[in-house]
């Protein structure tokens, strides 16, 4: 939980995508020449060392970092090797589909875990809740590909009532969104559960009942809002992960994401499209983070002061 204010937390946008740029550049600079990659098998080595004094390759790590970090100032984000073309485009037209596929995943997830977290907590140690918690150990243990595939089996093979794979409708969305979001939803159905079961037993709770408050607003005033901190938080971290980090949902379903094109752009050392791809994940992961900050303040009011 965090009490920045919005202020603070844009100002940080500047020191943490320098850092992330530089270790960025160092990292695929230490993967070596990637120019092997980029010309014909029967190319000589003339046309090589042309190619790569074409690109800059030949200079000094230090010269190439600053000439990026400069042609990035000047809205030059560098040319894809693998695409040929400039790389902000290439990555830009992926961010739709990461947002819909990590929004539907997250959406899944909360829908499945909040009435299902409350319903565990407020029948604690009875027979549902046992239940409950076999099925969100169940739900964590089964890995993502797997489920996915059992879902293309299902609905997709079987019952045909939704595509097994592409994007562009949200027939499309749904499968991949099951397979994001079942997993977090057992994560997330166990801290809302242990949460309110916490929140629960605090002075305020038992004071807001001998006032007579109706339990129903003793549960969602005062118990379910000081208890969706703690989920706030991890629900913000997993969509941070999600941003990049979706590849084995984004490979079965052959939706075309970021984590897919980063992978992509590993294998091929296409060093534009990696670095402006983690610099748009940056952008987002810290967007999302400000959210949070936000969402504190208005679900907490000690953090406004």
């Amino acid at each position: 939980m965090s009490g920045r204010s919005p202020l603070k937390a844009l100002l940080q946008f500047v020191p943490v995508l320098y850092i992330v740029s530089l270790i960025v550049f160092m990292l695929v600079y230490l993967t070596g020449d990637p120019s092997a990659l980029l010309i014909p098998e029967d190319a000589s080595e003339e046309d090589r060392l042309v190619l790569v004094a074409a690109w800059g390759l030949d200079r000094p790590w230090y010269v190439q970092y600053l000439r990026y970090m400069g042609n990035i100032l000047t809205g030059d984000f560098g040319v894809s090797y693998r695409y040929g073309t400039d790389a902000l485009p290439v990555v830009l037209e992926r961010i739709p589909a990461t947002l819909t596929l990590t929004a539907g995943g997250l959406i899944v997830a909360i829908l499945i875990a909040l009435p299902t977290g409350i319903f565990a907590a407020l029948r604690r140690n009875s027979m549902p809740d046992f239940a409950i918690s076999a099925v969100t150990i169940l739900g964590k243990a089964m890995p993502n590909f797997w489920v996915g595939i059992m879902l293309i089996l299902v609905f997709g093979v079987w019952l045909r009532l939704v595509p097994v794979s592409g994007s562009g409708s949200f027939a499309h969305l749904i499968l991949p969104a099951l397979t994001l979001g079942t997993g977090f939803a057992a994560e997330l159905t166990k801290l809302i559960r242990s949460s309110l079961l916490e929140v629960m037993g605090q002075d305020y709770i038992r004071t807001a009942r001998a006032k007579g408050v109706p339990e129903i607003l003793v549960i969602l005033r005062h118990g379910l809002r000081n208890a969706l901190i703690p989920a706030l938080t991890m629900t913000s971290l997993h969509a941070i992960a999600l941003l990049g980090g979706a590849l084995v949902t984004e490979t079965v379903f052959s939706w075309p994401g970021l984590g897919q094109l980063v992978v992509q752009a590993v294998y091929t050392k296409d060093m534009a499209v990696i670095q402006i791809a983690v610099f748009v994940i940056t952008i987002m992961a810290l967007t999302i983070n400000l959210t949070t900050d936000a969402l504190y303040r208005l679900i907490d009011p000690r953090l406004r002061h």
